[in-house]
């Protein structure tokens, strides 16, 4: 071979061809990404309609030991400032038996017996999965002003009614699945365990007020109206379903106030937040009820997975009409909701 015959030989792309592979490159990964994040989101979104089903189960057999499904708290007692959440009664059947034996229920979650059975910060800091969507972007603990762990959020929580959460001069409530000091029977649901919504998806680190002082008796018409004059109570950007030991809604509990994933706006130094509200937390007093507005939010696209009172699991829709919302929303309504 000569010389020359070796040098016509191509020992590599050319800079033309190269970009003409990258482009080709490029242009399958654009075709393919969307394909592999749905499957990645069909994935997500099993495993959480799956934790909802043992969550299901754990309500059903929880009745089935008790005859009675567990109250969203119990507002009254030595634990009345740290009242513990449904979610902790259940542990037992969510394969979480071990944790259950340990905790001193007749105190608060941060008396000093449940810290020092959970080291190193405590029971209220455990990450418990089978309460976390697989789509929440905020799976991790909520610090203190020290920069320590003192809570673990929750994404699974409680129906405890359209508005009117609990009385505690009269021991109303608004006729919900749950409600404080409140232990329903399967026979108590008129509307039947499948027409009652059980638990709904929320969302993590809710911006929200709680102790507000302004609240109506009756809920507002529009979720715009909502933060009009709010500026009494505590208010946080991120602190909202955060305590997945708390009884008390604002952390486990969500209302039929507004169909799912409605925004609730609020504006805080030009900033527009999504929020939650409530009065006078339970057990706060012996005189002033509980109002909430604790919307249904979900990270899958359109809709909220919810557990019915019978154990199934269904993906209900954001623009489900309220008044079949609430319907679901309430136990003893009369009302027939037919497919939804």
């Amino acid at each position: 071979m000569t010389k020359k015959q070796f040098r016509s030989i191509r020992l590599a792309f050319t800079l033309v061809e190269l970009l003409v592979v990258i482009a080709i490159i490029g242009i399958l990964i654009g075709l393919l990404l969307p394909a592999v994040q749905a499957a990645r989101e069909a994935a997500r979104r099993m495993s959480c309609t799956n934790n909802l089903k043992q969550i299901g189960l754990a309500l059903h057999n929880y009745e089935s030991a008790l005859k009675t499904f567990p109250p969203s708290t119990v507002s009254l007692g030595g634990s009345a400032s740290q009242p513990w959440s449904a979610q902790a009664f259940l542990l037992p059947y969510l394969e979480g038996g071990n944790i259950h034996s340990r905790i001193d229920y007749n105190v608060g979650y941060h008396n000093g017996t449940n810290k020092a059975n959970f080291p190193p910060n405590g029971v209220a800091t455990l990450r418990v999965p089978v309460y976390l969507c697989p789509s929440e972007p905020k799976d991790q603990a909520r610090l203190d002003a020290n920069g320590t762990p003192e809570h673990f959020p929750i994404n699974y929580c409680l129906n405890v009614g359209s508005y009117l959460i609990f009385n505690p001069v009269n021991r109303a409530d608004s006729g919900a699945a749950f409600g404080p000091n409140r232990c329903n029977t399967v026979a108590g649901f008129i509307d039947g365990t499948s027409n009652t919504l059980g638990l709904s998806e929320v969302k993590a680190f809710t911006p929200r007020f709680h102790d507000h002082v302004g609240m109506p008796s009756a809920p507002p018409a529009n979720s715009t109206l909502v933060s009009s004059g709010y500026t009494g109570g505590a208010w946080s950007i991120n602190s909202g379903h955060t305590e997945w030991v708390c009884g008390r809604a604002i952390h486990t509990g969500f209302t039929t106030t507004f169909t799912p994933n409605t925004r609730v706006p609020h504006i805080v130094s030009g900033v527009v937040y999504d929020i939650d509200v409530t009065s006078s937390r339970e057990g706060r007093n012996q005189s002033d009820p509980t109002y909430g507005i604790i919307t249904s939010r979900s990270y899958h696209t359109g809709l909220v997975n919810v557990v019915l009172m019978d154990g199934s699991v269904r993906g209900v829709a954001s623009s489900i009409e309220l008044a079949t919302w609430r319907a679901l929303g309430t136990r003893a309504g009369s009302e027939v909701n037919g497919e939804f």
